[in-house]
This record gives C-alpha cells, structure tokens and sequence, in this order.
C-alpha cells in the first residue's frame, strides 16, 4: 500500500537530521545525498536501515545506488 510522500518526507529528514546533524531546513527533496547533503555510504546505510524500521519497508541493497536524492528516497519508500 503507498504511503503518503509528505509523511516519508517528514519521517525521512528526521532520520537525516538525527544521523548527520544536518539542519532540517537545508533537507529538501531535489537535494543529492552525497554532493549536496554529504552524506558518505557508511551514514547512507544507517539511514536505509532507519527508514526500512521506520516504515516497514526492504530497500535492497543493489537500490541504495538508486536512491540519490531525498526526492528518489521518498518515492521509493512510499511506493515499497
């Protein structure tokens, strides 16, 4: 069942702000995980692990490389 995108949006900086520290406001859907959010693979697993828990979702691990914005995580978690 799709989950609602302004929800996994909310839960999913959430998860970002509590793993990086980063500020909420500067966590937006067009903004790249790795250039723009710097956020290395080692912090990207933690986060997949977290939204997975958080949402009841599996994102295998040949889909992380997919997942290159906050935009492409959001859709794929409300679509899993």
């Amino acid at each position: 069942m799709a989950k609602d995108k302004s929800e996994v949006l909310e839960g999913l900086i959430e998860i970002i702000v509590d793993e990086t520290g980063l500020d909420a406001a500067a966590i937006t859907p067009d903004k790249s995980f790795s250039d723009d959010l710097d956020i290395d693979s080692l912090s990207m697993m933690t986060i997949v692990t977290l939204a997975e828990d958080r949402f009841e979702v599996e994102i295998p691990d040949d889909s992380v490389k997919d997942l290159s914005t906050v935009a492409s995580a959001v859709d794929f978690i409300a679509n899993a």
